[in-house]
């Protein structure tokens, strides 16, 4: 009998250790496998926070512009936004790419300028952002100040509209012509009352006024050009005076059906705030010597 009852209690001891050591297996995998499924849950909503890369196209026209945007640029990188600078060779290309959805922004022109455009092709674009103001001045290879220029000398303006019209202002200022009262915000050739100096003004496109310097006396020259050009504001032979205007402050344009959409109207918020920031002012200041100045920062147009 107590044989029996050994083999029997032995018995028991090894099945109650065989159920401990089951259990504790089913137990271990589960752990494993609930440990599997939070990794793969927190990889899955980390691959869902990661958005794929957004690229937007600026259109600008000049090589300066590669420095301006460069800090923004790189800070938007971080952001998951590929801005892509896209340059033409002239004023009227940009906005006819804008509206044909060639490019998503456009960074060249001031105010007036864009209004001008809208107002001659119909174009829906508009201004999201205010960027900065740069001269007009006076460059000559030939005389070293503006009151050297006499009668039979020539000037060269830029030939579009609103560039030519601010172009005619710079030379009223200099007093070399009168214009009249009555007329509008850019004025023409035949705006002007009087020659107080019996120059002639030959009307050029403005990216070739700067190598045209040596055919002719002076030249107005936009300021993205005499920097491509290297012309130094303390060469000109005039400075402009209209800085104060708002009509020539430089933008950042959009197609207005974009600006409509919530999507792009917050990418496109996110890339004009990184632009208006103490990196892209510190290149106006540092790289540019202050030739470019900040304009408008504190209008939020996109929200008006």
């Amino acid at each position: 009998m107590k044989i029996k009852k050994l083999i029997t209690l032995t018995l028991s001891a090894a099945a109650f250790s065989l159920a401990l050591t089951a259990c504790g297996g089913k137990s271990g995998e589960t752990t494993d496998k609930q440990t599997t499924e939070a990794g793969q849950t927190t990889e899955a909503a980390s691959t869902a926070e990661k958005k794929d890369p957004v690229t937007v196209k600026l259109g600008v026209v000049g090589s300066i512009y590669e420095d301006i945007w460069e800090p923004t640029k790189e800070t938007l990188k971080d952001e998951g936004i590929n801005l892509e600078i896209v340059q033409f060779s002239d004023y009227v290309t940009p906005n006819n790419a804008l509206a044909n959805g060639e490019i998503d922004l456009n960074a060249f022109q001031h105010r007036i300028y864009l209004k001008n455009e809208v107002e001659s092709y119909n174009y829906k674009i508009e201004n999201i952002g205010n960027t900065f103001i740069i001269p007009l001045n006076v460059y000559s290879t030939k005389v070293k100040d503006i009151s050297e220029l006499k009668d039979g000398d020539t000037v060269a303006i830029p030939n579009d509209v609103t560039n030519g019209g601010r172009a005619l202002k710079v030379l009223e200022s200099a007093g070399l012509i009168q214009i009249k009262e009555s007329a509008d915000f850019n004025p023409t050739l035949d705006d002007i009352e009087e020659y107080k100096v019996k120059i002639k003004i030959e009307e050029l496109a403005a990216n070739t006024i700067p190598s045209t310097l040596a055919d002719v006396t002076a030249g107005i020259v936009n300021g993205n050009y005499a920097l491509d050009f290297g012309l130094k504001t303390e060469e000109a032979i005039f400075k402009d005076t209209s800085l104060g205007e708002e009509n020539y402050w430089n933008l950042i344009a959009a197609r207005s059906e974009d600006v409509a959409d919530p999507e792009k109207k917050a990418l496109y918020e996110t890339i004009v705030k990184t632009f208006q920031s103490e990196n892209t002012e510190s290149v106006f200041n540092d790289t540019f010597g202050g030739y470019f100045i900040k304009a408008g920062w504190d209008q939020d147009l996109l929200n008006k």
